[in-house]
């Protein structure tokens, strides 16, 4: 960028057929212009700066994500409804903490926000046709919104409830392939569960109603093959050891 303050300053040098600059209106002109061109040479090295120093970092060939909260704390933390709500669902669908009960709330609060403004448009309005269509398609695909009730009226009245019944460990319990929602999430933890022919370990993963009966144990996992696990192929190498001493001994008799 300086090199181009250097050029606009010998083409306004060369004007005047001088080494030095002129006097009079034309050397007050002359410096005048060498200024601005300085000036604009100056503001373009600090704006490239800037905008260099705002490009994300390169991480392994791909550009690197920028993480955000995904969850909102309460505002009263003391609320005695609340915490125990919260408690409730918590033991009910085996959640670690909190926080996934408020990732679930923040979810639902964009959803509904997204539903309110829609509703406040004519109803002939281009943009609510076309994203509330979508809305109501993706929360019909998820099984959180009935076909017979895709309207954004329904939606405001969705539940917690309703997003929760649709995670991954929530479904395996009720499919009858663990004891219990806790073991639900030890199984989706140890890589015991795929939906169709993914191994999925993330239990707030959501269903689709389309991939809600594609869910069974991994072709690598012990409770839905032949193969045993380690524990019990352990405990047989025990057993066969102790029997063959045991013959051993016999024979020795």
């Amino acid at each position: 960028m300086l090199t181009i303050a250097t050029f606009e300053f010998t083409l306004i040098d060369s004007r005047t057929n001088s080494n030095c600059p002129p006097s009079g209106s034309g050397g007050l002109l002359f410096w005048s212009e060498s200024f601005v061109c300085f000036l604009l040479a100056i503001f373009s090295l600090g704006s490239s700066r800037t905008t260099r120093g705002r490009l994300p970092k390169m991480v392994n060939g791909r550009v690197r994500k920028v993480c955000r909260k995904t969850y909102s704390t309460p505002r009263r933390p003391y609320e005695k409804e609340r915490l125990d709500q919260e408690l409730k669902l918590i033991g009910h669908f085996g959640l670690r903490n909190k926080r996934e009960v408020w990732r679930v709330k923040l979810t639902l609060a964009k959803i509904r926000k997204a539903a309110r403004d829609l509703l406040t448009k004519d109803e002939k309005d281009p943009k609510r046709l076309f994203e509330g269509n979508a809305l109501l398609r993706r929360l019909v695909r998820v099984g959180v919104l009935e076909e017979s009730k895709m309207k954004l009226d329904y939606v405001l009245g969705l539940k917690l409830e309703d997003f929760l019944e649709r995670r991954l460990q929530t479904q395996v319990f009720k499919h009858g392939l663990a004891k219990s929602i806790h073991h639900a999430r030890v199984l989706i933890r140890q890589r015991h569960i795929r939906v169709r022919k993914q191994v999925v370990n993330i239990p707030s993963f959501v269903v689709r109603l389309d991939s809600e009966k594609h869910i069974d144990f991994s072709l690598r996992s012990p409770f839905g093959s032949s193969h045993e696990g380690r524990v019990k192929r352990k405990n047989n190498k025990k057993k066969a050891q102790a029997a063959g001493g045991g013959g051993d001994e016999d024979e020795e008799d």
